[in-house]
């Protein structure tokens, strides 16, 4: 199968970025499609202060555009626009995109997952302002402050526990009467005398100007709705891996591709990087490792792909 490039990577946060660098420094005909600007979830974060090797915090825009001008300086190439399906032809893929259709030997998927949000005033207003959904990521700026964490499953309590480590102060609330964890994760936030765990209690509203600085909550057992202090709201009630375009690609209960060391999914010549796969920590730095291990492992798929139709 003849094809226009070599690469294609679907997806501009971190994961495609750093796939884009190495697969153009792989000397590769690569191709970045994104239907925002480059930089995913990174550009949401006001201050990126753990990621190795940059001792100063640096905004996450900047951040993204410098991974984006390094990617172009080794020679890839980006394309704003919309992928609707990706279909296996051969030992190639189709792509069809808002701006035409594209064919490559190898694809990765870095298309990211999306927060569930509580969906309550403030909550959007106040994204990066004190509401936030990566206590490793945002944690540290709230030392020593109130922090409210929302969800009751196995991340709510893990993250929970994180943010023990930084604060007395930590609330943490479930809609329902007991957790959805394991009972190991959820007996130890129990035994935690530095978080206070509410049953029965929502979420109604974030309450700030410039940053969060109240949240009204309401006891559902009682029906009484009560506003209290808060500095921080992190909430952990799931993530949705944006997954369609991966067709028959394996999938885990909760949606992720799966793959394997090298990134590829079941679908042989297709790959995934980042949030959208099954991963056990989700940071920028991950993402990153992910796409470059992509991009190396889809370049010798290409080679070999190569190989067998010049042979």
């Amino acid at each position: 199968m003849k094809t226009d490039r070599d690469l294609l990577i679907v997806g501009g946060g971190a994961a495609g970025l750093a796939a884009a660098q190495y697969g153009a420094r792989a000397n590769l005909d690569t191709l970045l499609i994104e239907e925002m600007a480059p930089g995913g979830q990174a550009l949401l974060i006001d201050a990126l202060e753990n990621y190795p090797g940059l001792p100063e915090p640096v905004n996450g825009y900047d951040f993204a555009e410098t991974m984006h001008a390094q990617a172009e300086r080794f020679g890839a190439e980006f394309l704003t626009a919309s992928v609707s399906s990706i279909k296996k032809e051969g030992e190639g893929f189709v792509l069809e995109t808002t701006e035409g259709i594209f064919t490559a030997i190898a694809v990765i998927l870095a298309t990211g997952a999306v927060h569930r949000h509580i969906n309550v005033p403030g909550e959007s207003e106040l994204q990066g302002r004190g509401v936030s959904y990566c206590a490793t990521c945002d944690g540290p700026f709230f030392k020593g402050k109130r922090i409210l964490v929302v969800g009751g499953g196995d991340a709510a309590c893990d993250e929970a526990m994180f943010l023990s480590k930084l604060t007395d102060k930590v609330i943490l609330v479930h809609r329902k009467d007991s957790f959805r964890a394991q009972k190991s994760l959820a007996s130890r936030v129990l035994a935690n005398p530095r978080i206070e765990v509410r049953f029965s209690t929502l979420t109604r509203e974030i309450r700030g100007d410039k940053k969060v600085e109240s949240v009204l909550l309401e006891d559902l057992k009682s029906g009484r709705r009560y506003e209290e202090p808060m500095d921080a709201v992190f909430v952990f009630i799931g993530s949705d891996p944006k997954s369609a375009l991966a067709g028959e690609a394996l999938r885990d209960e909760a949606g992720s591709l799966v793959t394997n060391d090298t990134m590829e999914t079941s679908v042989k010549g297709l790959f995934a990087a980042g949030d959208v796969r099954v991963a056990p920590f989700r940071q920028i730095v991950t993402a990153c490792s992910d796409g470059a291990i992509a991009a190396h492992a889809a370049s010798q798929h290409i080679d070999e792909v190569r190989g067998r139709a010049y042979a």
